[in-house]
């Protein structure tokens, strides 16, 4: 796959203006940016649902995918607080954060809750940002296990279509460092072999997450499909570095298969 994709979650760092800001100072530098305006770099961005609508309008007519933080494994009904995979692609996002450390931790959420939440969102037509990783450090191959049994786990029961798993040891969430890049290959191996072994998910990625930041893309190469940032992402000029970073990359990928 040539296409290189970068993921940025806000979580819940930024208030309604400053996101709208941060959305207008993106949005004009990828306007400018050839590899994202081109397809060859993806860029999607998942805010909180607030900021769906206002991300929605600030990225219209660019490729930019918007994407909502969790979703309701339920398709409608009595679920207060709740918003439908249906509600999130009605007003224009179409990638849906599934299983992320913190909804695991904080707010319970199982290895059932994650496949009915998947279910929920290809029925929709949205695609699965499957969140996946290790609790505690390990080594790479029993690492590479626990993840594509989280991978099996989150699409079982699934309709077809393509997922985006983001591996994302937890323990290197908000780490100074990310995972080191023998770790990250093995695992991002094993987990891209299990996707290309599932014939209903052609067009999927496997991307990493966890202190990911400049230079990472360079130095893992083919090993992973992009990558997934937090905090450093929140200064667009530093979000602009990797994205120029994979378009390098997808240029080089481009060239191999050329």
């Amino acid at each position: 796959m040539a296409k290189v994709t970068v993921g940025v979650s806000l979580k819940m760092y930024f208030g309604h203006e400053r996101a709208r800001a941060w959305f207008d100072e993106v949005a004009a530098r990828v306007r400018a940016h050839e590899a994202v305006s081109s397809g060859a770099v993806e860029l999607f961005i998942t805010p909180t649902y607030l900021q769906v609508l206002p991300a929605v309008a600030a990225f219209e007519g660019t490729p930019v995918r918007i994407g909502g933080q969790d979703v309701s494994s339920e398709d409608s009904g009595a679920f207060t607080g709740e918003v439908s995979a249906a509600e999130l692609a009605e007003v224009g996002a179409s990638i849906a954060e599934i299983g992320h450390a913190e909804r695991r931790r904080l707010f319970g959420e199982t290895e059932e809750v994650t496949a009915a939440k998947t279910r929920a969102a290809l029925r929709a037509g949205l695609t699965p940002l499957l969140c996946i990783g290790e609790v505690e450090k390990q080594d790479p191959d029993a690492a590479a296990e626990v993840a594509v049994a989280q991978l099996r786990s989150a699409l079982d029961g699934a309709d077809a279509g393509p997922v985006i798993v983001a591996y994302e040891p937890v323990w290197a969430i908000g780490a100074p460092e990310p995972a080191g890049h023998d770790h990250i290959r093995v695992v991002a191996a094993a987990l891209r072999a299990a996707v290309e072994a599932d014939a209903d998910r052609e067009g999927s990625a496997v991307i990493y997450g966890g202190a990911a930041g400049p230079g990472l893309l360079t130095a893992l190469g083919d090993a992973v499909d992009g990558v997934f940032l937090g905090r450093f992402a929140h200064d667009p000029a530093a979000l602009v570095t990797v994205l120029d970073e994979a378009a390098e990359l997808a240029a080089r990928r481009e060239g191999a298969t050329g």
